[in-house]
């Protein structure tokens, strides 16, 4: 039982011997812990953005070469530059939403704000989830509409394996990798936004109560 919880025991207990909680303290309690949520979820948003950037720079240029021999780069460059794009606005909406929610001094503003909080995150956690989804679908079919390219790429020793066999493992693991991938992503969103959100949810339920 938390803070709000125990004070909101304290608030309906008529024999109390101390002062009893009004309902906009109630409701200042409820707004002080929405606006904390929504703050870690702008935070934890950019510290997300600071490490993956980090990350791409210390990967190594020669880490692309098979990109580079795929002709894959340019694509590869171009989602880059779109990911962090919409990244940046979520970064915005993020900051918006907690800039918005600072200010509310009306229950239901407050909780109109928590459903568009909700919404932001889900489709922010939905957007990283598809667009790997879909990169991994266009990189394969780029890689598998050249199979020459492909064989030279992956056998350049000329090792004496059938095109198909090769293929075949090719493919295997780059769907073991896209939901091994996906599964990481689902299971970090789970539990860090999905925390976050059923806080959020919470709080929005203590508001329906309140009205």
């Amino acid at each position: 039982m938390d803070e709000l919880d125990l004070l909101k025991k304290d608030w309906k207990k008529q024999d109390a011997d101390y002062p009893k909680l009004t309902y906009n303290e109630i409701y200042k309690l409820i707004h002080k812990k929405s606006s904390s949520i929504v703050k870690w979820i702008f935070v934890i948003c950019i510290a997300e953005f600071l490490f993956w950037g980090f990350i791409n720079l210390l990967i190594p240029e020669s880490y692309f070469e098979i990109y580079e021999k795929l002709h894959l780069k340019t694509i590869i460059d171009i989602t880059y530059i779109i990911h962090y794009a919409v990244v940046i606005i979520f970064i915005y909406l993020f900051y918006k939403n907690y800039n918005a929610i600072c200010v509310i001094d009306s229950t239901s503003l407050l909780m109109k704000n928590i459903i568009k909080t909700r919404k932001t995150v889900n489709y922010y956690v939905y957007y990283n989830i598809i667009m790997t989804i879909i990169l991994s679908i266009v990189v394969n079919f780029i890689m598998f509409s050249n199979t020459s390219l492909l064989t030279e790429v992956f056998n350049p020793n000329h090792l004496e394996i059938a095109d198909d066999k090769l293929f075949n493992i090719i493919l295997i693991a780059q769907i073991i990798g896209l939901i091994v991938m996906v599964g990481f992503l689902w299971l970090y969103y789970r539990i860090i936004y999905g925390i976050l959100l059923k806080k959020l949810t919470k709080n929005f339920k203590e508001l329906e109560t309140l009205e």
